[in-house]
């Protein structure tokens, strides 16, 4: 039973749209929608807006065909369906920094087709981040962002201001570790739920107010007792998924989700910037370095390793890939990255996502899983 430690971060993440609306009567910044989580969001926030993460409503809607291919993945669907529904009605701009091109389409059809929107804006960001050429090229981008932001505004977006604000989204990431950190733990006292809500919340609540209340968590935790069991320690990997009901099914039926790969976690915070004197080149260079998705990960597969470590390291027991319908980067890797973990001892479960998704079927699907885990060797 929860002790309402987490409820903040729930009651956002459930009224997101409210709580953007209310920050905007408050402070009279600008809200911009953003898709996709390599949008240097250092620069919005030094601009005084907030960046506010673009997330499906998990909702049947028949919006989008008019505008986007039906064999665009799920997530570009739901995205796009939220735009022309008007649930971004408040919102002054839209954002997009290159990832795949499916959601690169989706942007397009935002800016075209969603009135409401007043401006918008594209960083080409290189997706071979491995060339030596890439991180000079995603600088200048930066850079080119800050200059039109500057426009925009008509406010100067000095390196202090900047640097202010890349020390408020830095320590965002570092107050996210040190939560996620306490999952390594034998019976974790924060379960999957209650860290999707923390790492997705961040995604567009004030990073100030959001570190206020990490901060308080914090304090609370290390003396908590959920008085729950652990079952077995599972990873999630996999692009966008807030689908809590998945989540909170999987946690309900013998299971704690201790670890996951995915930009609506792990990969959105993972590491903070490095030192420079040059504080455009910290915060592009920190997102060339940051735990790569599919897209940015050639033509050598960082990842692999990398999500076979966090599974060392939080102590997992089985992973499932929350597919994306028609999600062709992360299709591609997943039978080598299968294949990684499987050769490593992680045993793995496919499961294809939706808008929405049959709970029903994949608790079958997840209990036969945990069934295979926790079965005795007869021979």
């Amino acid at each position: 039973m929860s002790d309402g430690l987490f409820d903040q971060f729930k009651t956002w993440y459930e009224k997101r749209h409210d709580y953007a609306r209310d920050w905007k009567a408050r402070t009279g910044g600008q809200v911009v929608a953003t898709m996709c989580t390599y949008t240097p969001e250092e620069l919005l926030i030094a601009a005084g807006m907030l960046p506010v993460r673009v997330l499906g409503a998990h909702e049947p809607q028949n919006v989008t065909e008019p505008h986007i291919f039906g064999m665009f993945c799920p997530f570009c669907r739901d995205s796009l369906a939220q735009g022309l529904l008007g649930r971004f009605d408040y919102a002054d701009g839209v954002t997009l920094t290159q990832s795949c091109i499916q959601y690169r389409q989706t942007f397009n059809s935002w800016r075209m087709h969603v009135p409401t929107v007043k401006w918008d804006y594209y960083v080409p960001m290189p997706n071979d981040v491995q060339s030596p050429h890439a991180r000079k090229a995603h600088y200048e981008e930066v850079q080119s962002f800050r200059v039109f932001l500057q426009t925009l505004t008509g406010r100067e977006l000095t390196d202090a201001r900047l640097r202010e604000a890349l020390e408020i989204v830095d320590e965002n990431r570092r107050l996210l570790r040190e939560l996620f950190d306490l999952r390594k733990q034998s019976n974790p006292q924060v379960t999957g739920v209650e860290a999707l809500y923390a790492s997705i919340t961040a995604q567009f609540v004030d990073k100030r107010e959001h570190n206020e209340q990490l901060k308080k968590v914090l304090a609370a935790v290390k003396t908590r007792n959920l008085n729950r069991p652990e079952g077995i320690r599972f990873m999630t990997i996999g692009s966008e998924n807030d689908d809590v009901a998945f989540m909170a099914m999987v946690e309900s039926v013998g299971a704690t989700i201790v670890v996951d790969d995915q930009c609506s976690g792990t990969r959105y915070f993972w590491n903070a910037s490095k030192p420079e004197a040059d504080v455009v080149k910290a915060i592009a260079e920190r997102y060339c370095d940051r735990p790569a998705c599919p897209t940015k990960d050639y033509p050598n597969h960082t990842r692999f390793d990398h999500v076979l470590g966090l599974a060392k390291d939080y102590g997992v027991q089985g992973a499932i890939f929350l597919q994306q319908k028609f999600c062709d980067p992360h299709e591609g890797d997943y039978p080598d990255l299968k294949r990684h973990l499987e050769t490593n001892g992680i045993p793995t479960l496919f499961l294809e996502f939706d808008i929405t998704n049959p709970i029903g079927p994949f608790r079958i699907r997840i209990e036969a899983f945990l069934e295979t885990l926790t079965e005795e060797e007869l021979f």
